[in-house]
Order: C-alpha cells, then sequence, then structure tokens
C-alpha cells in the first residue's frame, strides 16, 4: 500500500493525532507488520480528516476512528496469505543450515516487530498496560494471523481492548450474536495454535541476564554466549525459512555462517512488549552497519528464543526509526 501524504502534523485535527499511537498498535495486532500499519492510520487519518465535518456530533470521536482503521485493515487484508513467522512452515530444522540460507521469502510474508514505544501508552493503569504487552507478543501476533480478518478484529476488539459486545456490533454492523459466535470461533482456534504466552515480567534477575548477553556477544564469547541459553532454545532469522534449536546448533551457526558478527556493536531496546536487542555488525568499509533486530523470549532466568529480524536488504532499522550507527 503506497503511503499518502496529507501534509504537516500541525494541518490534522489534534484531536485526531492524539489516538495515532493505540491506533498503530490495534492495526499492527491485525496486519502483523508495523509498515503496514503505520500506512493503515495513515490512511485512516486521511479518511478521518475529510470526512470530519460531516462527522461532527454523530457519535464518539474514538469509536468513529476505529471504525474507519477497521474497514482500513480489512481492505488490506482482502486476498492477502497470513504472515507467518519461520518456525510456523515446518516441523523441523532446515538441514544443512548453509543450504537454507538460499530459501528465503520477501518481507511480505513474516510477522515483522514493532518497538514497543510505537504502540504502547507511555503511562496509564499498569494492568491495562501489562495486557497491552502481552497482545504485541511476536507467539500471540503470529497466532492472530491464523484468524479471518473479522474475526481477528472482534477478538482484538473484545479480548484486548475491552470493548463491550454491543459496541463491537456496531462498529462492525452486525448483530450481538454474531460478534459472540466471532468471539467463541476465534479462541477455539487460537487455542489450536498456541495462543498467547503467559505473562513474564522482567525482574532484576532478567535485567542482569541481558547485560550479560550484550557482553557476551560484542566480545563473542560464543562458550559464554550459550550457557546463557536454554538447552533447547530456539532462533529464527526472517527473511530467511531457517531456524535453529539448541545451545550447540545455535553456538555453531554463530562460529560459522555467522562469524561475520564477530565485534558487532549492540544497543537494549523494548520490542514486541519484550526485551530486544539491536545489533549492528562491522562493516567493511569501516564502522558499523545496522543488521538484525533481536527479539527475546526469557523463560526461568535463561533465553529461551531468539527472533532475529535481518535489517540487510530490509532497511527494518530505517523503517523502525532505530539509528543507522550505535555512535
Amino acid at each position: 500500500m503506497t503511503s499518502v501524504v496529507i501534509g504537516p502534523a500541525e494541518q490534522l485535527d489534534p484531536r485526531l493525532l492524539e489516538h495515532r499511537r493505540e491506533l498503530t498498535g490495534y492495526c499492527y495486532r491485525m496486519l502483523g507488520s508495523s509498515f503496514d500499519a503505520d500506512d493503515a492510520v495513515q490512511e485512516t487519518m486521511v479518511r478521518a480528516w475529510r470526512g470530519l465535518a460531516d462527522f461532527e456530533g454523530r457519535s464518539a470521536l474514538r469509536s468513529w476512528l476505529y471504525r474507519i482503521a477497521t474497514n482500513v485493515c480489512l481492505d488490506q487484508l482482502s486476498g492477502r496469505s497470513r504472515r507467518a513467522l519461520p518456525m510456523d512452515l515446518s516441523g523441523s530444522p532446515w538441514q544443512p543450515v548453509e543450504s537454507s540460507l538460499s530459501a528465503r521469502r520477501p518481507h511480505t510474508a513474516w510477522v515483522e516487530p514493532v518497538l514497543d514505544r510505537s504502540v504502547l501508552p507511555e503511562d496509564g493503569d499498569p494492568a491495562e498496560r501489562a495486557v497491552a504487552k502481552e497482545s504485541i507478543r511476536l507467539a500471540f501476533v503470529a497466532a492472530l494471523q491464523h484468524l479471518p480478518p473479522r474475526q481477528r478484529a472482534v477478538l482484538i476488539l473484545r479480548e484486548v481492548l475491552r470493548w463491550k459486545a454491543d459496541e463491537v456490533a456496531s462498529l462492525l454492523d452486525t448483530t450481538v450474536a454474531s460478534v459472540n459466535s466471532a468471539l467463541q470461533r476465534a479462541r477455539a482456534t487460537l487455542a489450536s495454535v498456541g495462543g498467547s504466552p503467559p505473562p513474564r515480567p522482567l525482574d532484576d534477575d532478567a535485567r542482569d541476564l541481558l547485560a550479560r548477553y550484550v557482553d557476551a556477544f560484542e566480545r563473542y564469547d560464543i562458550d559464554a554466549f550459550v550457557q546463557l541459553l536454554h538447552d533447547d532454545a530456539t532462533q529464527h532469522m526472517p527473511p530467511f525459512e531457517m531456524w535453529l534449536r539448541g545451545r550447540s546448533d545455535i553456538g555453531a551457526w554463530m562460529l560459522g555462517p555467522g562469524a561475520g558478527c564477530r565485534n558487532s556493536r549492540l544497543a537494549q531496546v523494548d520490542a514486541n512488549g519484550t526485551p530486544a536487542i539491536a545489533q549492528w555488525r562491522p562493516h567493511e568499509g569501516g564502522g558499523h552497519e545496522p543488521w538484525a533486530l533481536h527479539v527475546l523470549e526469557i523463560e526461568d532466568g535463561r533465553v529461551a528464543h531468539i527472533s532475529s529480524f535481518l535489517d540487510h536488504g530490509t532497511g527494518l532499522f530505517r523503517r523502525l526509526g532505530l539509528p543507522e550507527s550505535p555512535d
């Protein structure tokens, strides 16, 4: 979808702009891509800006914006294949790893990451913020992609945003009975594909683990690095279809095909409601270049899963607003 330019932000009604962040979160959950979500919100703002004079006083502004955003997302999803993660596509790792590097798909095939700062409220009720963080976890967003688009909208509006059934029915121009039926089917599908992982608050031990992860990676001490992983830890690397399981395979990858990551620079960020690491790899001409955003899942004091979204050839850092250089 091509972004529509509507002029400087100050030309928009401030009442529209104050809803941009939450609408981006909603569209991200619907579409599985922060970049598609940005386009959808831009289109939502365009339509709202054009129709604001006719809208005045007919209903709550927030509900009206969600109606527009839902229609934009449903239009985007029409005829599209679902986005996935590499581990959704195969029951076993690709062997040998080197040959799997030829198996790559366009970025439109994958669930893509989102930075917390783009979609989560800056403040507000801690319980609501915790729910919002869980609802952008990669596993949950990937599971959502299994749902038909309207079921997806119903589940997000009811379960994540806590809308009442009659409010959702009004937004979707349907009945309460249809909303409740769609929600039941959506819940059953999510349960069958793994649904949402349980909350895992980031405690002091986890923060220490992250510091040791960054230190071991930057020193490229792979023996120390793999000790921070669960024995059966997994890693995948979109846009490649490959994925790895186990400390030994991950360590062998880093000392083999991945050895170009030696002397990388890292920075901690927050993405998809979990800790993440931005990586800049040494550039042949000197300095460092954007290389990957690693979204981590931490369980029982160790890293259980690494989703490494490669920047190379995708412009990921630029599109997420991450710096081109670690300096």
